[in-house]
């Protein structure tokens, strides 16, 4: 698993692209997540798990919403909770997502470039 940046009160890992150069190592880190993004399957999952009503959803709920086999909605989630998107819980036969908001944040800020201009 990927080292995760986290967001420290109203700290990001770096300025946003248009204020500075983004490091080296955070860059990398933050491609990796970008990277898990980049599929629309998992941009999708990723939405459903963040605007799920009491913040987390069932992954009972998110199948059915995809022409995929459960397995390849289990990669997909694998992918995001390896780049540290998002977090869960196994609760008896059903694994539940919530949204890893700090993580998020981290990758908005470096994109935010309207408080720079």
């Amino acid at each position: 698993m990927s080292k995760q940046l986290t967001v420290l009160e109203s700290e990001v890992c770096c300025a946003p692209l248009a204020a500075a150069t983004v490091p080296a190592e955070a860059a990398a880190d933050l491609a990796a997540a970008f990277k898990a993004l980049g599929d629309p399957v998992r941009l999708q999952l990723l939405s459903m798990i963040a605007s799920a009503d009491g913040g987390e959803a069932c992954v009972c709920d998110l199948t059915p919403a995809f022409d995929l086999t459960g397995p390849t909605i289990s990669h997909h989630l694998k992918v995001l909770r390896e780049a540290g998107l998002v977090e869960s819980d196994r609760r008896g036969t059903w694994v539940w997502y919530r949204a890893n908001r700090s993580r998020m944040a981290a990758l908005s800020a470096v994109l935010d470039i309207a408080t720079t201009a």
